[in-house]
């Protein structure tokens, strides 16, 4: 297959922040192949397809760390709830009533929705079960993903959520030899133990030494996300949980933690060393009232920082580009006007997402030899800004844009979003099936 796309403008987000205007990308076989300038090129004898659009941005996809697309069903059902409630009386009930119709429902409205607000790799974290429901619909979706069941073994909240330690890493290890790298690597394996409070430390290390037997496949949990959660860690094992985690050595550049909103000075430390990836998900942690973690810090220590949309009901969407503007929005009044600028927002949200999962190679920039993961935006709305000049771009997208402005979305060289309408589903038909087994759900709960 090949292509060419002739934009507006082009943001390659490469070590240069290059923006090319009067250029085209062309794409074969689901790769950049090149990026020609229009001064120097035949359009005219050009063998292949060619897709003009003249008012339209070409920008890398984002890439979202943390996700839950088994909770996606569960949206507008938890409100107003910190963490440890929210998960007791709403999250670890419906998670454990989900059968394998629900979770493919929830999956289905879930991916719809990412790949619609322009997201085009995620990192998500499944449920206790059906974790094989949550592959199949990545791999039909044709998004890119890291993915793995949940692993609870210990449940003071809700005791029924939970199973043994050898169920748990044995349901773990036959996914991961089934599902990594599966779709010539597209879809890969995240060992995903919930959090701490759920975990025995067999269980944590287990894992995370199982994950040294698949390449590429990373580590996936919660971290230092509620002040209760983490009291209760520090009075079961006298450790803050990032302490407690390297004490047990489960760390490394392969582990991604999502939130890490209440660290100390030793943990911190402990961060760099050892290469953690931190998932900020800025939408979760203002609705759960968990706090804002010091992503400024982070980032001037040389922690990687990407973000995530988390699950819907703590968010209450999905979007990319509601993580981007709050990301930079919360920091301000803590660390002046002039921190978490929209560039450096927008490099969180592609570049250093992919760098977060060790794909930099692959996506996050717009450069010949990635993999075709690309977003159309329409900038030229009366609701974007209306001057083209430099930064001014990063702006637009991170302050002024929303899911409304995601005109196609590609990954890999395939068309899932094309004019505004998904290619993958079929909305009413996914609306229709989500009411459906939202209502059979909540019967069984």
């Amino acid at each position: 297959m090949k292509y060419l796309i002739i934009p507006k403008r082009i943001v390659t987000n490469d070590l240069n922040d290059t923006i090319l205007s009067n250029h085209a990308v062309e794409i074969i076989d689901g790769k950049i192949s090149a990026i020609y300038d229009l001064k120097f090129f035949d359009k005219e004898n050009y063998q292949g397809e060619i897709h003009n659009y003249p008012d339209l941005t070409l920008i890398p996809g984002f890439v979202q760390t943390h996700i839950h697309l088994c909770q996606t069903l569960f949206r507008g059902l938890a409100d107003d709830l910190q963490l440890l409630d929210w998960l007791q009386y709403r999250i670890f009930p419906f998670e454990n009533a989900h059968d394998k119709n629900s979770l493919r429902a929830s999956v289905k409205v879930g991916i719809n929705e990412l790949l619609r607000g322009g997201t085009t790799c995620i990192l998500d974290m499944g449920t206790l079960r059906h974790q094989d429901v949550i592959f199949e619909e990545l791999i039909k979706s044709g998004l890119r993903a890291f993915a793995g069941n949940c692993l609870i073994d210990e449940n003071d909240l809700f005791p029924q959520f939970k199973s043994t330690t050898k169920e748990q890493l044995d349901y773990t290890f036959s996914l991961a030899k089934e599902f990594h790298n599966k779709e010539s690597g597209r879809i890969k394996f995240g060992f995903a133990p919930r959090f701490v409070l759920s975990c025995s430390e067999v269980l944590l290390k287990e894992s995370f030494n199982m994950k040294k037997a698949f390449d590429g496949a990373v580590y996936h949990t919660h971290s230092s996300e509620n002040k209760n959660e983490i009291a209760e860690v520090r009075k079961r094992y006298g450790k803050e949980n990032i302490e407690y985690f390297h004490s047990i050595e489960t760390i490394d550049d392969h582990s991604v933690f999502a939130h890490c909103i209440h660290t100390t000075e030793n943990e911190i430390k402990l961060m760099k060393e050892n290469g953690l990836r931190v998932a900020h998900c800025p939408s979760s942690n203002l609705k759960l009232a968990s706090g804002i973690a010091n992503i400024p810090r982070y980032l001037k220590e040389g922690i990687s920082v990407s973000l995530g949309a988390d699950g819907a009901p703590c968010n209450n969407n999905l979007s990319a580009i509601t993580e981007m503007r709050l990301a930079a929005l919360i920091q301000k009044p803590v660390h002046g006007a002039t921190t978490m600028d929209a560039k450096t927002v927008f490099k969180l949200a592609t570049i250093e997402g992919a760098k977060a999962l060790h794909l930099q190679n692959e996506i996050g920039s717009i450069e010949t030899g990635k993999k075709a993961d690309l977003v159309l935006i329409n900038l030229n709305s009366p609701f974007n800004s209306y001057i083209e000049s430099g930064d001014s771009i990063f702006s637009d997208i991170v302050y002024s844009s929303g899911v409304n402005n995601i005109h196609s979305v590609i990954v890999e060289g395939k068309w899932l979003v094309k004019e505004y309408q998904s290619l993958v589903y079929d909305e009413v038909e996914i609306v229709r099936e989500v009411n459906s087994e939202l209502q059979k759900l909540l019967k069984r709960v």
